[in-house]
């Protein structure tokens, strides 16, 4: 049936975006060979947690000001799309919070890069529902002459969930698969359902750009088992895709988004299916 949960989508899919907010930029450091967190200079450090600052003061200038003009993104976006849709996104959900982590950072010739991880947590209102957000995106990016050139998402998880009980799950998603392989996807309820009606989807989207502002709608269908058990198969051309997953009781709603890389079937070793996620309300 057709169902406007278009809307949970969009929410779930604006969340690669926000690793944009997590980029590092400092004045006057040195390279250096070591790749540890304790030994990045300070500058670099700080600028962390000004980027975090400024994002969770919803000040898109602030957060405008590290990047290059010439900033390309692997999602296709570039500085002047990530300007417009970051200002888009807070105008709708004005209520989250970042916190970002460096992992490793290292010189490469003139080129510093650094790889990071951002936690996103919030409760924000959205048609009459409160829901709680939780996104983990690990993230890597360069930088020349003191601004951001480029940014790469590793991964990213994003769980969104709304009601007095929303379902408990876990995710068993491979890392990553090659094209034209074949793949399960497995997302448990954990809570008994007892006489409950469960509904919900899956669905395999590409990464692209336009789709942090226009969605698709959801088709929704009843669900016998206690959660989603699906057999997909990767796409033939190798690339980024979002698989998201929505689970619907009668006291609570749980949706979830993972990407999925796809790689050449002739390539690297590919991870089996594993827990991805075991997320709670």
């Amino acid at each position: 049936m057709r169902h406007p949960l278009n809307l949970l989508k969009g929410i779930s899919q604006h969340f690669p975006l926000l690793v944009l907010l997590t980029l590092s930029l400092s004045t006057g450091w040195t390279s250096a060979r070591a790749a540890t967190p304790d030994t990045a200079p300070p500058e670099l450090k700080n600028a962390i947690s000004q980027i975090d600052a400024a994002a969770n003061s919803r000040n898109v200038q602030a957060v405008m000001q590290f990047f290059s003009p010439n900033f390309t993104h692997s999602d296709g976006l570039n500085r002047q799309s990530m300007e417009k849709t970051l200002t888009q996104l807070w105008q709708l959900y004005p209520q989250l919070n970042y916190r970002t982590e460096l992992v490793s950072w290292e010189s490469q010739g003139g080129r510093i890069v650094a790889e990071t991880v951002t936690k996103i947590t919030g409760t924000q209102p959205v048609q009459g529902r409160d829901w709680t957000f939780n996104s983990t995106i690990r993230s890597r990016q360069g930088f020349e002459n003191q601004k951001i050139v480029s940014q790469e998402i590793l991964s990213e998880q994003t769980q969104l969930a709304s009601g007095q009980k929303p379902p408990t799950l876990d995710v068993r998603l491979p890392a990553q698969v090659r094209t034209n392989q074949e793949y399960n996807l497995d997302v448990i309820v954990k809570e008994p359902l007892g006489d409950d009606l469960l509904v919900g989807t899956a669905l395999q989207e590409p990464v692209k750009a336009d789709k942090y502002i226009n969605n698709s709608p959801i088709e929704l269908e009843g669900l016998d088992a206690g959660g989603i058990f699906k057999v997909g198969r990767a796409p033939a051309q190798e690339g980024k895709y979002w698989i998201s997953t929505v689970l619907i009781r009668a006291d609570g709603m749980t949706v979830y988004t993972q990407r999925l890389p796809v790689v050449n079937g002739t390539g690297r070793n590919v991870s089996p299916n594993r827990p991805s996620s075991s997320s709670g309300s």
